[in-house]
């Protein structure tokens, strides 16, 4: 058998050499491997144009060690206990309630009570039967209302302030600036206009993805001693007055010439602080006079953080004809990809449109070595920006939840650009095996080109918390 087997071979070998494959046949085994889709534009799938998601981010050498300084320096007593109770305070707060919603929802107590009174009391019991009601409506007003107050940071809270949320900010910046960053790459901002600066991590952040291209930071800030702060951070903890970043100038109020715009124009975790949805609608609108080519805003992943930015990018599309010295019209860059309204936003219960960010806190007590950063965010550029590779007719799709790899397929929700969320269960053989690979290398909050099947079929997938 062994012999017939050796035989077998040698017959093969020498039909092989007698008639050698020709080239068509030789490279027919590989074409397939080396035809990629468009839309790879020769990278490979781990890698495909719409991965934006970062891994865990540490703060900049000269950051951290300058914060290491100043909280070393203040001495605070239960900073750690301190800062945890800022951060969940953070976390929770809400907008204040708007004087409409305030009015209805007194008719609405007022119009209850009143029902509810009459029908245990007896005629002519009480001669004080409205201002009865009145009182029960103030106090159960107060007690369901959302008391919004604004913070007042001097220098002690600010300090705690850096302990709880400095790597946490500069993660969710980072993250957001590096959409920018990796689908146009040939943008190189020139200037920074960072409103609600803070601690100063949106420049950070901007130096970090663009370094030297940057000639000019204007940091605002309402708040003197966090302008302090953000100053003594920028010499990363040495006495001497030398910035580790250079033309950094920060300021109290907004530039009040309409004219200056910048380059980049950041507003991270800053609208939520306004008191008022007329302030904020009104603030929105002047950074966006002020903007060049992207508007950054960024918010904690929250149902209320979302709000404000769905809130944000209405007024920007929808009165834009109060912006006049700039003709070029928003157009929503990320992370929608289109401009209907938010899905999320439709459906019941609403979940938030956000997404995470892991990264290494401050080594302080206390804290863990590695925690994410759940963050909402939306970018805006000028009508005349488009990213090269936009171009190329593929649509995308937002992941917006975690991504389930599955043996032989890959459960993932997409925002689409008709603004509807599918859910889809990708597999090789029914979407082919560039999406397939594209989608088991993606994660929450990368893009995948849209996949257009009259087969998918709604999963039952948990959405994001």
């Amino acid at each position: 058998m062994a012999a017939l087997g050796a035989r077998l071979v040698r017959v093969c070998w020498r039909r092989r050499a007698a008639f050698p494959p020709g080239d068509a046949q030789r490279c027919k085994s590989s074409a397939a491997a080396l035809v990629q889709p468009e839309f790879l534009r020769g990278s490979p799938h781990r890698k495909h144009p719409g991965v934006t998601t970062l891994k865990t981010l540490r703060l900049p050498e000269g950051l951290q060690r300058g914060a290491l300084t100043a909280i070393h320096k203040s001495e605070l007593k239960d900073l750690a206990e301190r800062s945890r109770r800022l951060k969940n305070y953070l976390w929770s707060r809400k907008r204040a309630e708007e004087a409409p919603q305030l009015r209805e929802k007194a008719v609405q107590l007022e119009e209850r009570r009143t029902a509810e009174e009459k029908q245990r009391r007896s005629d002519g019991d009480d001669q004080n039967f409205e201002a009865k009601i009145r009182r029960k409506v103030l106090c159960e007003l107060r007690k369901t209302t959302y008391h919004w107050t604004p913070l007042r940071y001097d220098a002690e809270l600010g300090v705690v302030f850096m302990a709880a949320r400095l790597a946490g900010g500069y993660a969710a910046v980072m993250r957001a600036l590096n959409e920018i960053k990796k689908r146009d790459p040939s943008f190189a901002p020139r200037s920074l206009l960072d409103f609600g600066s803070g601690l100063g991590t949106a420049l950070w952040a901007s130096h970090t993805h663009w370094g030297d291209a940057l000639k000019e930071y204007v940091c605002v800030d309402a708040s003197g001693a966090m302008n302090r702060l953000a100053e003594q951070l920028l010499t990363g903890g040495s006495d001497a007055d030398d910035p580790l970043i250079k033309h950094v100038y920060f300021r109290q109020f907004l530039p009040v010439s309409p004219k200056v715009q910048s380059d980049l124009v950041v507003a991270a975790f800053s609208l939520s602080e306004l008191a008022s949805q007329k302030e904020r609608e009104d603030t929105v609108l002047t950074l966006w006079r002020k903007t060049n080519c992207y508007l950054v805003l960024v918010e904690n992943g929250t149902k209320e953080g979302h709000q404000i930015l769905m809130e944000a990018r209405d007024v920007l599309l929808k009165k834009e004809e109060k912006v006049t010295l700039d003709s070029r019209r928003p157009v929503v860059f990320a992370p929608c990809t289109h401009e209907r309204t938010c899905p999320k936003l439709l459906k019941q219960p609403v979940v938030p449109c956000n997404f995470l960010q892991p990264y290494h806190p401050l080594p302080l007590p206390g804290n863990a070595d590695r925690e994410e950063e759940r963050f909402s965010y939306l970018i805006v550029s000028r009508e005349e920006r488009e990213a090269p590779g936009e171009r190329e007719g593929v649509e995308w799709g937002r992941l917006t939840a975690p991504v389930h790899r599955r043996t032989r397929h890959v459960q993932c929700q997409i925002c689409c650009s008709s603004g509807e969320l599918k859910q889809l269960a990708v597999t090789a053989r029914q979407h082919g095996r560039d999406a397939y690979r594209c989608a088991r290398s993606s994660n929450w909050g990368d893009r995948l080109p849209i996949i257009n099947t009259e087969d998918d079929a709604p999963a039952d997938l948990p959405e994001s918390p």
